[in-house]
């Protein structure tokens, strides 16, 4: 084959391979925002449209609607790793820490369908202990680096940062309907109680791991019921 043939060749590929890119990447976008909206009863057939693609294009990359929501569950949970990642990274760790916070819950309040896609689906719920095991080291040396700089109080234990999104997680589901943002409130009044300056000592303890783990899965069959 010529070389100038060979050359044609090898950048039709690129482009076929970069199409086909774009493409996974709608339909995975738009079944995020779709399932978000609408919840996990959205068909494919709503998604490939949402997507301008068709159904041939659809089963190429995903064989099953279960291998595109796993792909969604993907897609949300590398965010909240390149969160992490990127609040480690911060100079200041106090608005490493928060902005981490505030991107974390702002996907939990746009996105309706990601907590019964983790808690009916096991490969769901393995996801997600994949990603803790992957942020959990990271958000830990971010908060000894916040309380080395005096920013955050020196009594809040990591082990205290999973209630930080249990109780706002909860009061986005009890707000949502009535005031969205309502949520950046309760963070905000729930933080000013975190910096130093404000600290006054605390009458408890914080939980142990294995009372943290035993109250999440308390939490979570309550949810489930």
């Amino acid at each position: 084959m010529p070389a100038s043939a060979s050359a044609a060749a090898a950048t039709d590929a690129r482009a076929l391979r970069s199409d086909a890119r774009r493409n996974r990447e709608r339909l995975v976008a738009s079944a995020r925002e779709l399932f978000a909206r609408d919840g996990l009863e959205t068909t494919v057939e709503e998604i490939t449209r949402h997507a301008g693609v068709g159904m041939g294009t659809l089963y190429r990359h995903f064989a099953t609607k279960d291998e595109l929501v796993d792909a969604v569950l993907e897609d949300a949970f590398a965010e909240i790793v390149a969160a992490a990642r990127e609040a480690a990274a911060a100079e200041d760790a106090w608005a490493g820490l928060t902005g981490f916070l505030e991107r974390a819950l702002a996907q939990h309040a746009e996105n309706r369908a990601l907590k019964d896609m983790l808690g009916s689906r096991e490969s769901g719920r393995a996801r997600a202990e994949e990603m803790r095991a992957r942020v959990d080291p990271l958000l830990r040396r971010l908060v000894a680096r916040a309380q080395e700089q005096e920013a955050l109080r020196a009594d809040f234990a990591f082990e205290d940062l999973p209630l930080v999104f249990w109780t706002t997680f909860r009061v986005i589901e009890r707000t949502a309907g009535v005031a969205p943002d309502f949520w950046r409130r309760y963070l905000a009044l729930l933080l000013d109680g975190l910096r130093a300056g404000a600290a006054h000592p605390l009458p408890q303890p914080p939980l142990t791991r294995a009372q943290l783990a035993r109250t999440d899965a308390t939490r979570k069959e309550a949810d489930r019921g």
